[in-house]
């Protein structure tokens, strides 16, 4: 089965429940400012997997008070990199070296990664318990690191 190329073009509804990343550091700092990591879900459009990572578990965390962010494999849209210089989220994608849809990261001061990365989606069953794990590894390592309360 191939899909058109225009059920890729837009984002789907479920995609814009959580904002793309526009400046990598700019959200890191944001999130820092609140003692917490930045949370970045590399996705794919149309990707049935990223959707349900999306609104079962993302979405949630976003609520509760964790920074999340997507980026987008294939996409031409305009995203400040790492480096402070401009790409595009399907560049730095790659330049992370991300292959698998979805893929979680947990970024901290300096904009090192601070939890092992999240890849993939076929562990239903125990997805939530891995991301917790991973969000308060984050949690920790960013708390350790930035002045404030504790």
């Amino acid at each position: 089965w191939v899909a058109p190329l225009s059920v890729f073009a837009e984002p789907a509804a479920s995609e814009r429940l959580l904002p793309s990343a526009t400046d990598l550091p700019q959200h890191l700092a944001a999130a820092l400012q609140k003692q917490e990591p930045l949370v970045v879900m590399a996705t794919l459009r149309g990707c049935p997997f990223c959707k349900v990572v999306r609104e079962h578990y993302l979405v949630p965390a976003s609520r509760s008070g964790a920074t999340v962010v997507q980026i987008h494999f294939q996409s031409a849209d305009a995203l400040m990199d790492w480096s402070g210089a401009t790409s595009t989220h399907g560049r730095v994608v790659k330049q992370l070296g991300i292959e698998v849809a979805p893929t979680v990261l947990f970024y901290g001061v300096g904009g090192q990664e601070v939890a092992e990365r999240l890849v993939g989606a076929s562990i239903p069953d125990f997805y939530g318990s891995y991301l917790d794990d991973r969000l308060a590894q984050a949690r920790k390592a960013v708390r350790a690191t930035v002045p404030g309360k504790r």
